[in-house]
């Protein structure tokens, strides 16, 4: 069974960073994806009054779950309206780009990529991609 949790404690975070590949940021908040009790992938976050911004979304090492890791970029982008911020970026640099796609992510006349997070929780499958 697939389950996108938030990481509880910050020794967890670095313990699942360092198990996909990623640096660790005390700072950042985190999402871990599991399917039957085997880690699958990380995302670690943040949510600024400018938007909310993805650090990392990455699978574990040895671990390709396309599906997974969707769901999880999705509820993190999912939490991030919830707390009233409408507006997302993407800004890891290594980020497989047609998830990136598939989540809603595309790039601004600068190059980064960004969400509207305006009302697509209420009609998410309407969302052009």
């Amino acid at each position: 069974m697939l389950k996108v949790l938030p990481v509880q404690s910050k020794e967890e975070q670095k313990n699942i960073c360092d198990a996909c590949g990623i640096p660790f940021d005390a700072d950042l908040l985190a999402y871990a994806a599991t399917v039957d009790g085997e880690l699958v992938g990380a995302c670690q976050f943040e949510i600024k009054a400018d938007g909310g911004k993805i650090h990392n979304i990455a699978s574990a090492k040895g671990k390709d779950d396309f599906e997974a890791m969707f769901i999880m970029g999705r509820g993190t982008l999912n939490f991030i309206d919830l707390c009233g911020v409408h507006k997302a970026y993407c800004l890891d640099e290594n980020v497989d780009k047609g998830l990136a796609k598939a989540i809603g992510f595309t790039p601004n006349s600068d190059g980064i990529l960004e969400m509207d997070l305006t009302h697509f929780f209420e009609h998410p499958c309407s969302h052009k991609h």
